[in-house]
Protein backbone atom coordinates (compact mmCIF):
# COMPACT_ATOMS: atom_id res chain seq x y z
CA UNK A 1 0.00 0.00 0.00
CA UNK A 2 1.44 3.37 -1.04
CA UNK A 3 1.80 6.04 1.56
CA UNK A 4 -0.21 9.23 1.27
CA UNK A 5 1.97 12.20 0.29
CA UNK A 6 2.84 14.32 3.30
CA UNK A 7 1.25 17.73 3.50
CA UNK A 8 3.31 20.81 2.75
CA UNK A 9 3.63 23.39 5.50
CA UNK A 10 1.23 25.69 3.64
CA UNK A 11 -1.35 22.92 3.45
CA UNK A 12 -0.86 22.04 7.12
CA UNK A 13 -1.45 25.63 8.21
CA UNK A 14 -3.98 26.62 5.54
CA UNK A 15 -7.00 26.49 7.87
CA UNK A 16 -5.41 29.31 9.91
CA UNK A 17 -4.54 31.37 6.83
CA UNK A 18 -6.97 31.25 3.89
CA UNK A 19 -10.20 32.07 5.82
CA UNK A 20 -8.66 35.38 6.92
CA UNK A 21 -6.97 36.39 3.65
CA UNK A 22 -8.47 39.02 1.36
CA UNK A 23 -6.65 39.80 -1.88
CA UNK A 24 -9.13 42.22 -3.40
CA UNK A 25 -11.21 39.68 -5.28
CA UNK A 26 -14.91 39.68 -4.49
CA UNK A 27 -16.70 41.89 -2.01
CA UNK A 28 -15.42 42.77 1.44
CA UNK A 29 -17.53 43.65 4.46
CA UNK A 30 -15.74 43.96 7.80
CA UNK A 31 -18.85 43.03 9.78
CA UNK A 32 -18.87 39.65 8.04
CA UNK A 33 -15.58 38.78 9.77
CA UNK A 34 -15.93 37.37 13.28
CA UNK A 35 -13.70 38.85 15.96
CA UNK A 36 -14.02 35.86 18.33
CA UNK A 37 -13.04 33.02 15.99
CA UNK A 38 -11.10 30.16 17.63
CA UNK A 39 -10.64 27.79 14.71
CA UNK A 40 -11.72 24.75 16.78
CA UNK A 41 -8.66 25.23 18.97
CA UNK A 42 -8.18 25.63 22.68
CA UNK A 43 -5.35 27.53 24.36
CA UNK A 44 -3.25 24.39 24.88
CA UNK A 45 -3.38 23.31 21.23
CA UNK A 46 -2.86 26.91 20.09
CA UNK A 47 0.30 27.12 22.22
CA UNK A 48 1.65 23.97 20.55
CA UNK A 49 1.15 25.54 17.12
CA UNK A 50 2.68 28.82 18.29
CA UNK A 51 5.75 27.01 19.67
CA UNK A 52 6.17 25.03 16.44
CA UNK A 53 5.88 28.20 14.38
CA UNK A 54 8.49 29.93 16.55
CA UNK A 55 11.01 27.17 15.81
CA UNK A 56 10.23 27.38 12.11
CA UNK A 57 10.52 31.16 12.12
CA UNK A 58 13.91 31.07 13.85
CA UNK A 59 15.22 28.60 11.26
CA UNK A 60 13.79 30.52 8.29
CA UNK A 61 15.08 33.84 9.60
CA UNK A 62 18.63 32.47 9.77
CA UNK A 63 18.42 31.36 6.12
CA UNK A 64 16.78 34.62 5.08
CA UNK A 65 19.67 36.56 6.63
CA UNK A 66 22.35 34.31 5.14
CA UNK A 67 20.84 34.23 1.64
CA UNK A 68 20.51 38.04 1.61
CA UNK A 69 18.02 38.13 -1.29
CA UNK A 70 14.57 38.70 0.17
CA UNK A 71 13.31 41.04 2.86
CA UNK A 72 10.03 40.81 4.76
CA UNK A 73 7.85 43.76 5.74
CA UNK A 74 5.19 42.93 8.32
CA UNK A 75 2.49 45.55 8.89
CA UNK A 76 0.29 45.58 11.99
CA UNK A 77 -2.82 47.73 12.24
CA UNK A 78 -5.49 47.62 14.95
CA UNK A 79 -7.71 49.66 17.20
CA UNK A 80 -6.23 50.58 20.58
CA UNK A 81 -5.71 47.47 22.77
CA UNK A 82 -5.88 45.29 19.67
CA UNK A 83 -2.90 43.21 20.81
CA UNK A 84 -0.19 44.33 18.38
CA UNK A 85 2.58 44.69 20.95
CA UNK A 86 1.91 41.37 22.66
CA UNK A 87 1.61 39.55 19.33
CA UNK A 88 4.99 40.88 18.20
CA UNK A 89 6.57 39.86 21.50
CA UNK A 90 5.03 36.36 21.49
CA UNK A 91 5.62 35.49 17.83
CA UNK A 92 9.16 36.87 17.45
CA UNK A 93 10.54 35.67 20.77
CA UNK A 94 13.91 34.04 20.16
CA UNK A 95 14.53 35.69 16.79
CA UNK A 96 18.09 36.97 16.26
CA UNK A 97 17.74 40.74 16.88
CA UNK A 98 20.38 41.44 14.22
CA UNK A 99 17.94 40.29 11.56
CA UNK A 100 14.74 41.92 12.79
CA UNK A 101 13.71 45.54 13.40
CA UNK A 102 10.50 46.95 14.87
CA UNK A 103 9.33 50.47 14.09
CA UNK A 104 6.45 51.96 16.07
CA UNK A 105 5.18 55.01 14.22
CA UNK A 106 3.83 57.75 16.46
CA UNK A 107 2.64 61.25 15.55
CA UNK A 108 4.97 62.61 12.83
CA UNK A 109 7.72 65.06 13.77
CA UNK A 110 8.10 68.49 12.15
CA UNK A 111 10.83 67.07 9.91
CA UNK A 112 8.62 64.19 8.85
CA UNK A 113 5.77 66.59 8.12
CA UNK A 114 8.07 68.40 5.68
CA UNK A 115 8.22 65.25 3.53
CA UNK A 116 5.65 63.23 1.60
CA UNK A 117 3.48 60.94 3.71
CA UNK A 118 5.38 57.77 2.73
CA UNK A 119 8.87 59.17 3.40
CA UNK A 120 9.30 58.17 7.03
CA UNK A 121 8.08 54.66 6.25
CA UNK A 122 10.27 54.29 3.17
CA UNK A 123 13.45 55.08 5.13
CA UNK A 124 12.51 52.44 7.73
CA UNK A 125 12.10 49.60 5.23
CA UNK A 126 14.02 46.38 5.99
CA UNK A 127 17.27 45.62 4.20
CA UNK A 128 17.65 42.44 2.17
CA UNK A 129 17.92 39.48 4.51
CA UNK A 130 15.96 41.16 7.29
CA UNK A 131 12.46 41.24 8.73
CA UNK A 132 10.96 44.67 9.32
CA UNK A 133 7.90 45.11 11.53
CA UNK A 134 5.73 48.22 11.34
CA UNK A 135 3.70 48.64 14.54
CA UNK A 136 1.19 50.98 12.91
CA UNK A 137 2.28 52.04 9.47
CA UNK A 138 1.77 54.11 6.34
CA UNK A 139 -1.92 53.19 6.66
CA UNK A 140 -2.27 55.67 9.50
CA UNK A 141 -2.02 58.32 6.77
CA UNK A 142 -5.44 57.36 5.44
CA UNK A 143 -6.88 56.28 8.79
CA UNK A 144 -6.20 58.78 11.59
CA UNK A 145 -5.83 61.66 9.15
CA UNK A 146 -9.23 60.76 7.72
CA UNK A 147 -10.94 60.48 11.09
CA UNK A 148 -9.19 63.67 12.27
CA UNK A 149 -8.94 66.13 9.34
CA UNK A 150 -7.02 68.59 11.53
CA UNK A 151 -4.05 66.20 11.39
CA UNK A 152 -4.12 66.23 7.61
CA UNK A 153 -3.98 70.04 7.72
CA UNK A 154 -0.63 69.80 9.57
CA UNK A 155 0.92 68.00 6.62
CA UNK A 156 1.09 71.34 4.79
CA UNK A 157 -0.02 70.03 1.43
CA UNK A 158 -0.80 72.65 -1.22
CA UNK A 159 -4.48 73.47 -0.81
CA UNK A 160 -5.40 72.57 -4.37
CA UNK A 161 -4.17 68.99 -3.76
CA UNK A 162 -6.48 68.41 -0.79
CA UNK A 163 -9.58 67.40 -2.69
CA UNK A 164 -12.41 64.93 -2.12
CA UNK A 165 -10.30 62.40 -4.03
CA UNK A 166 -7.33 62.50 -1.66
CA UNK A 167 -8.14 59.19 0.07
CA UNK A 168 -8.66 57.38 -3.24
CA UNK A 169 -5.34 58.83 -4.40
CA UNK A 170 -3.58 57.70 -1.22
CA UNK A 171 -4.95 54.20 -1.63
CA UNK A 172 -3.57 54.19 -5.18
CA UNK A 173 -0.19 55.52 -4.00
CA UNK A 174 0.08 52.92 -1.23
CA UNK A 175 -0.85 50.06 -3.56
CA UNK A 176 1.74 51.27 -6.08
CA UNK A 177 4.35 51.58 -3.30
CA UNK A 178 3.68 48.02 -2.12
CA UNK A 179 3.72 46.68 -5.68
CA UNK A 180 7.10 48.35 -6.18
CA UNK A 181 8.43 46.73 -2.98
CA UNK A 182 7.20 43.28 -3.99
CA UNK A 183 8.80 43.61 -7.42
CA UNK A 184 12.10 44.39 -5.73
CA UNK A 185 12.20 41.47 -3.32
CA UNK A 186 10.34 42.77 -0.28
CA UNK A 187 7.46 40.50 0.72
CA UNK A 188 4.63 42.56 2.25
CA UNK A 189 2.43 40.92 4.90
CA UNK A 190 -0.40 43.05 6.30
CA UNK A 191 -2.39 42.15 9.42
CA UNK A 192 -5.47 43.96 10.68
CA UNK A 193 -6.22 42.74 14.20
CA UNK A 194 -10.01 42.73 14.18
CA UNK A 195 -11.13 43.48 17.75
CA UNK A 196 -14.68 43.80 19.07
CA UNK A 197 -15.72 46.91 20.96
CA UNK A 198 -16.68 44.79 23.97
CA UNK A 199 -13.27 43.11 24.11
CA UNK A 200 -11.60 46.51 23.87
CA UNK A 201 -13.66 47.62 26.87
CA UNK A 202 -12.49 44.60 28.86
CA UNK A 203 -8.85 45.26 27.99
CA UNK A 204 -9.15 48.91 28.96
CA UNK A 205 -10.58 47.84 32.33
CA UNK A 206 -7.59 45.50 32.80
CA UNK A 207 -5.22 48.38 32.11
CA UNK A 208 -6.97 50.51 34.70
CA UNK A 209 -7.10 47.81 37.36
CA UNK A 210 -3.68 46.15 36.99
CA UNK A 211 -0.78 48.40 38.11
CA UNK A 212 1.66 46.79 35.68
CA UNK A 213 -0.62 47.73 32.77
CA UNK A 214 -1.68 51.23 33.82
CA UNK A 215 1.18 52.85 31.90
CA UNK A 216 -0.46 51.63 28.67
CA UNK A 217 -3.65 53.56 29.31
CA UNK A 218 -4.27 57.04 27.95
CA UNK A 219 -7.35 59.24 28.08
CA UNK A 220 -6.90 59.63 24.34
CA UNK A 221 -7.85 55.96 24.06
CA UNK A 222 -11.31 56.78 25.39
CA UNK A 223 -11.67 59.72 23.03
CA UNK A 224 -10.81 57.50 20.09
CA UNK A 225 -13.17 54.77 21.34
CA UNK A 226 -16.04 57.25 20.99
CA UNK A 227 -15.22 57.31 17.26
CA UNK A 228 -15.43 53.52 16.91
CA UNK A 229 -18.01 53.46 14.05
CA UNK A 230 -15.95 55.93 12.05
CA UNK A 231 -12.74 53.94 12.50
CA UNK A 232 -14.47 50.70 11.51
CA UNK A 233 -15.83 52.29 8.34
CA UNK A 234 -12.39 53.61 7.40
CA UNK A 235 -10.69 50.28 8.11
CA UNK A 236 -13.22 48.60 5.85
CA UNK A 237 -12.36 51.11 3.14
CA UNK A 238 -8.63 50.51 3.61
CA UNK A 239 -8.87 46.73 3.35
CA UNK A 240 -11.30 46.94 0.45
CA UNK A 241 -9.15 49.31 -1.62
CA UNK A 242 -5.58 48.23 -0.80
CA UNK A 243 -5.82 44.44 -0.88
CA UNK A 244 -4.03 42.93 -3.86
CA UNK A 245 -2.76 39.46 -4.77
CA UNK A 246 0.80 40.71 -4.17
CA UNK A 247 -0.03 42.38 -0.83
CA UNK A 248 -3.28 40.99 0.60
CA UNK A 249 -4.72 41.89 3.97
CA UNK A 250 -5.18 39.28 6.69
CA UNK A 251 -8.19 40.21 8.83
CA UNK A 252 -7.21 38.47 12.06
CA UNK A 253 -9.83 37.64 14.73
CA UNK A 254 -8.31 39.40 17.75
CA UNK A 255 -10.69 38.84 20.67
CA UNK A 256 -8.64 35.77 21.66
CA UNK A 257 -4.98 36.78 21.60
CA UNK A 258 -3.80 33.19 21.47
CA UNK A 259 -5.73 32.50 18.27
CA UNK A 260 -4.60 35.77 16.68
CA UNK A 261 -1.00 34.65 17.26
CA UNK A 262 -1.68 31.31 15.59
CA UNK A 263 -3.02 33.07 12.48
CA UNK A 264 -0.21 35.64 12.29
CA UNK A 265 2.57 33.13 12.93
CA UNK A 266 1.10 30.65 10.43
CA UNK A 267 0.93 33.27 7.68
CA UNK A 268 4.53 34.33 8.28
CA UNK A 269 6.11 30.86 8.33
CA UNK A 270 4.02 29.59 5.39
CA UNK A 271 5.14 32.63 3.38
CA UNK A 272 8.80 32.11 4.28
CA UNK A 273 8.50 28.42 3.42
CA UNK A 274 7.47 29.34 -0.14
CA UNK A 275 10.57 31.50 -0.72
CA UNK A 276 12.88 28.48 -1.05
CA UNK A 277 15.34 29.98 1.42
CA UNK A 278 18.76 28.31 1.48
CA UNK A 279 22.16 28.82 3.00
CA UNK A 280 24.58 30.01 0.28
CA UNK A 281 26.84 27.29 -1.11
CA UNK A 282 30.54 27.86 -1.53
CA UNK A 283 31.99 27.52 -5.03
CA UNK A 284 34.67 24.95 -5.93
CA UNK A 285 37.52 27.41 -5.55
CA UNK A 286 36.37 28.38 -2.08
CA UNK A 287 35.91 24.75 -1.04
CA UNK A 288 39.46 23.98 -2.13
CA UNK A 289 40.72 26.96 -0.17
CA UNK A 290 38.68 25.87 2.87
CA UNK A 291 40.30 22.45 2.68
CA UNK A 292 43.78 23.98 2.71
CA UNK A 293 42.84 26.16 5.69
CA UNK A 294 41.38 23.13 7.52
CA UNK A 295 44.59 21.17 7.03
CA UNK A 296 46.69 24.11 8.20
CA UNK A 297 44.56 24.48 11.36
CA UNK A 298 44.85 20.75 12.05
CA UNK A 299 48.66 20.87 11.71
CA UNK A 300 48.73 23.87 14.01
CA UNK A 301 46.79 21.91 16.61
CA UNK A 302 49.12 18.90 16.39
CA UNK A 303 52.15 21.14 16.90
CA UNK A 304 50.82 22.25 20.29
CA UNK A 305 50.50 18.76 21.66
Amino acid sequence: MSKKPSKSLAQELDRYITPFRYDGSGKFHLKAHKTNEKGDLDKEKAQEILDANKKRLIAYQEKLYAQDRWSILIVFQAMDAGGKDSAIKAIFEGINPQGCEVHAFKAPSSKELDHDFLWRHAIALPERGKIGIFNRSHYEECLVTRVHPEILAKEKLPEKLVTKNIWKERFEDISAFERYLCRNGTVVLKFFLNLSKEEQRERFLDRLEIPAKQWKFSMDDIKERALWPRYQAVYQDIVRHTSTPLAPWYVVPADHKWFARVVIGSVIVATLDQLDLRFPRADKASLAEFENVRKALEREGKGKR
